[in-house]
């Protein structure tokens, strides 16, 4: 089974009210499904869609994705208001619909979050530890799990890549050295 990766559809991210969100057509195409069976997923369990899961936009904001992202330029002949989906939004449509990209999609945002909370959890250690081994092995798979978050295929040719992150109690860098 093929892994969606962030990279796929991280430029039909958009923001609006604030919020990093997906629109419904771009949904659809994510999950391989047409825009009508995401709407029909909503419509028919709207238990599932509590508030902050899904932003209905109104036609300011329509108009707005429409002149501001030249992939949404057919929603302007829609007659439709399009559905914006969060985060939250995207995993509990991906658990309704039963297309093997929405599964796909599923397991992808399934991996992403446990890494990040991987992530979290080591960081947290690191500022109360005080063993410089377990420091070092706690860096160590805090640098691989970047890694992975960001590009678990990157390409080198017998070089290094440096990942470098600051945080407010500890500075975090990681080097790859991979081959092609």
């Amino acid at each position: 089974m093929k892994i969606i990766k962030m990279e796929e559809f991280e430029d039909l991210i958009i923001e609006i009210r604030g919020q990093k969100v997906l629109l419904d057509s771009d949904v659809a195409k994510i999950y391989g499904v047409e825009t009508k069976r995401v709407n029909e997923a909503v419509k028919n369990n709207p238990e599932k869609f509590p508030k902050g899961y899904i932003i209905e936009l109104t036609e300011e904001e329509k108009k707005y994705v429409v002149e501001n992202f030249d992939h949404l330029f057919q929603l302007k002949f829609s007659p439709y208001v399009p559905k914006a989906f969060t985060e939250k939004g995207l995993y509990m449509l991906a658990t309704i619909l039963k297309s093997k990209r929405a599964t796909e999609a599923t397991i992808a945002i399934i991996e992403t979050f446990t890494k990040i909370r991987n992530l979290t959890r080591n960081i947290k250690a690191l500022s109360t530890i005080t063993d410089k081994q377990k420091q070092r092995e706690l860096v160590k798979k805090s640098g691989e799990i970047i890694s992975e978050i960001i590009d678990d295929e990157l390409q080198t040719n017998e070089t290094e890549t440096t990942i470098e992150l600051n945080f407010a109690v500890l500075k975090f860098k990681h080097t790859i050295k991979k081959k092609k």
